[in-house]
């Protein structure tokens, strides 16, 4: 079993957290702790810390902070929650770092047969590699979000590393990703072309100004999204990242967290490059928070997206001159999404959604006669 590889959380912070107010998540969370594992069956999301960055283009030298950002999430208070958390302590460095990434796969494999959310605390991105890796037998292909600066396509060619990790899930065998997004991409960051061939592949890729502008673009993107990576190092905070002069929020951040929480789909949620912050209480404290908007959003799911759910949905058609568009809307959560065309020449590992999450606004492009973006390359994607 992969967890005994798991080392227990620091008994001073599971003393720590017995002495708080009974309303805080101290309180209220399982621990991995040295008199052993808690029991899992009744448990929705688990965090994992995962002490490596030895693929890091910029390696650091110094000590992983995933205690200070525990004591900071565990002083947090609980919303309205059901859902049972659990931490299970921290994977340290294996003997190589593909020991590491075997030893997260498996961990992630594991709870995701538990029906189990991971909450991974990681180091480098290379470590989303081993995330995405654990769903090698899912049975369907996976959509992955990646909330970052760069799109990290990188050269396919050279050693995985936090820079080309997506370009090695493009290539590697066994083929499971459908779809890839980027949310808030700095276009000076990344090689033009990388840009030209998001566009090839169909994938999609959004703007930081585009999202800052309107945060609510990325809700139909987290939406269709299983699995979701976020890059601290996208965050732009004095005391938090002071290489990163423009980026996210810590409002934004968490509002993207949330948005992946409340998606019925997302069933991994990674926060990567935690040891590049300027560690302090102020950025302890916005990776504590980004954790607890992701864990609210997965308690306020409306578990709409079921073998019932046109039932609640109201069917809109618009025709137009060579397509008629399907979009229906939940009455139950106000949310729209389209229909996807069937596919003849589908390739038959996938199990194909029908529908594709899309906002209010795409029906009234429609309805003007403006085919949405992400309809056409999801259409577009099917044909490949």
């Amino acid at each position: 079993m992969s967890f005994e590889f798991l080392r227990p959380v620091d008994s001073n912070l599971v003393e720590k957290a017995a002495s708080l107010h009974k309303s805080a998540l101290g309180n209220q969370i399982l621990f991995h702790s040295e008199e052993g594992m808690p029991d899992l069956s009744n448990v929705k999301m688990a965090i994992v810390g995962v002490i490596e960055d030895r693929r890091s283009q910029h390696p650091q030298d110094i000590p992983f902070h995933y205690n200070q950002v525990r004591e900071e999430f565990y002083q947090l208070y609980s919303g309205n929650w059901n859902e049972q958390i659990a931490d299970l302590g921290d994977i340290y460095p294996g003997e190589s770092v593909d020991d590491t990434y075997f030893l997260l796969k498996s961990i992630t494999e594991d709870l995701l047969n538990r029906s189990i959310i991971p909450i991974i605390l990681g180091g480098s991105q290379d470590l989303a590699y081993a995330q995405y890796r654990a769903y090698d037998d899912y049975g369907q292909m996976v959509n992955l979000v990646n909330v970052d600066a760069k799109f990290d396509l990188g050269d396919t060619e050279q050693e995985l590393c936090n820079k080309s990790y997506v370009g090695k899930m493009v290539v590697n065998e066994p083929y499971n990703l459908f779809n890839y997004a980027n949310i808030g991409y700095q276009t000076y960051f990344n090689p033009q072309e990388e840009i030209n061939l998001i566009e090839k592949l169909f994938f999609e890729a959004y703007r930081l100004g585009d999202i800052s502008s309107d945060i609510t673009l990325s809700e139909p993107v987290m939406r269709d999204a299983n699995i979701v990576s976020l890059d601290v190092s996208s965050v732009a905070m004095p005391g938090v990242n002071p290489a990163m002069p423009n980026g996210f929020n810590g409002k934004e951040i968490c509002a993207l967290a949330r948005y992946a929480g409340i998606s019925d789909k997302v069933s991994s949620f990674g926060v990567y490059e935690i040891q590049d912050l300027h560690i302090s209480k102020n950025s302890a404290m916005l990776v504590s928070q980004i954790l607890w908007y992701f864990i609210e959003g997965v308690n306020f799911r409306k578990k709409e997206y079921n073998n019932s759910f046109l039932k609640e949905f109201t069917k809109f058609t618009v025709p137009l001159q060579d397509e008629t568009l399907v979009f229906y809307r939940s009455e139950l959560s106000g949310r729209w999404w389209v229909e996807i065309p069937n596919s003849k020449s589908f390739n038959n590992k996938l199990n194909k959604q029908s529908l594709l999450s899309c906002s209010h606004q795409d029906y009234l492009d429609a309805c003007n006669h403006l085919i949405p973006e992400r309809w056409y390359k999801a259409c577009r994607k099917n044909e490949i």
